[in-house]
């Protein structure tokens, strides 16, 4: 591409607000469009450790690892301190399993995986009076694998650090909804109530919301919603330096600075793209946190948070140019894991919008397998 390329975000959750901050401190003329609703990353609060995953698709493994590794980098260039982030910190991870025997077979599959992912820090199955020390809110008599690589991530505070950002860099921002349309040239348009653009190229990062942009041009698009709700609770004490904590299932507890501890999430799938917070689900969330850790029961809960997550059929994520279409870019179906994977996909979207060597393999996670154009269309 040319010196200074016209190019469209839509989309400012992690993987449009860390594309728009790359490409705007590479020079480009970026315009960013997000209307807001239901953005996955804004509702989330994220653990950053993906080696002590036992999900057996190595490509997700690749991406996740990877994404782990990128956080420094990102945050460096970000001028952020992540001794010192409210945004990101390593904090160390524990993880429970239900018997000792699964716990070291846990650490073992851990230890394999240090020797290429350095990121992992020191490994060891703490005993639960070493586990209360690291963490006094937990009341449990099993051991766990501590993890002193893993990490925290407000994902709010991270997409809004990044579009700030990218604006400062020079970058437009619409918190508007955005239809796009292309012509037969091949001209990208984007009008939104306000205004119409037309632009070089074209990233969408609409999470599950990329079927809505799409299917009118003629696409379908293998994406379906997932809603995912989170308890954000204080208590009194100072929780700065506790290790996230990933029990044996789904809900796992995340604690920030001055007494905050995020429980969550839920994985909903036949919700739709509701965003109601429900008290049956809410409350069945804060009983298991409380199994663990029993003063959580007691906790002031300061807010709910409710977002939209996007997978696909069969729960890979994808990203890069949509075949036949230069200039048009996606990424989507990250799921649970956004967070993790969410920086360095944006980064990766970077390099292909600069013609620069990627830092994976983007046939690794082919988009034509998740997005076609109708017969019908191509009859046309």
């Amino acid at each position: 591409m040319n010196n200074k390329t016209s190019i469209a975000i839509v989309g400012a959750g992690i993987v449009g607000a860390t594309t728009a901050f790359y490409l705007s401190a590479a020079g480009h003329a970026v315009t960013i469009y997000d209307e807001g609703t239901g953005q996955a990353t804004s509702a989330a609060a994220g653990i950053i450790c993906p080696w002590l995953s036992q999900r057996r698709n190595k490509q997700w493994y690749q991406l996740a690892a990877a994404g782990a590794a990128f956080y420094p980098t990102l945050l460096h260039d970000l001028n952020e301190d992540i001794s010192h982030s409210a945004i990101y910190r390593q904090v160390g991870t524990l993880v429970f399993k239900k018997t000792p025997k699964l716990l070291t077979k846990l650490e073992k599959i851990a230890l394999n995986r240090r020797e290429r992912a350095p990121e992992i820090g020191e490994l060891s199955i703490l005993s639960p009076a070493e586990i209360k020390a690291k963490l006094p809110l937990l009341e449990t008599e099993q051991s766990a694998l501590f993890a002193s690589g893993g990490a925290r991530v407000d994902g709010a505070l991270l997409t809004k650090k990044l579009v700030n950002a990218a604006v400062s860099n020079g970058a437009d921002y619409f918190a508007e909804k955005a239809q796009l349309t292309v012509s037969p040239s091949g001209t990208y348009t984007i009008a939104t109530p306000t205004h119409t653009k037309s632009f070089s190229a074209v990233v969408l990062a609409t999470g599950a919301w990329l079927p809505e942009i799409l299917q009118p041009l003629g696409f379908s698009v293998d994406i379906r919603p997932q809603k995912g709700q989170l308890i954000h609770l204080e208590v009194e004490q100072e929780t700065e330096n506790w290790p996230v904590v990933m029990p044996d299932g789904e809900k796992d507890m995340i604690p920030f600075p001055n007494g905050r501890i995020v429980i969550g999430a839920t994985h909903e799938n036949d919700e739709g793209y509701d965003l109601t917070p429900t008290e049956e689900k809410l409350t069945v969330m804060l009983k298991e946190a409380a199994e663990l850790a029993p003063s959580l029961a007691k906790a002031t809960i300061k807010e709910t948070r409710v977002g939209t997550r996007a997978f696909t059929s069969d729960f890979a994520p994808f990203f890069g140019e949509i075949p036949e279409s230069p200039g048009l870019y996606v990424a989507s179906g990250l799921g649970s894991s956004g967070l993790t994977s969410g920086p360095i996909i944006g980064r990766i979207l970077t390099q292909l919008i600069l013609n620069e060597p990627t830092d994976l393999p983007v046939s690794d996670y082919p988009v034509a397998r998740y997005i076609q154009k109708n017969e019908l269309e191509v009859k046309q």
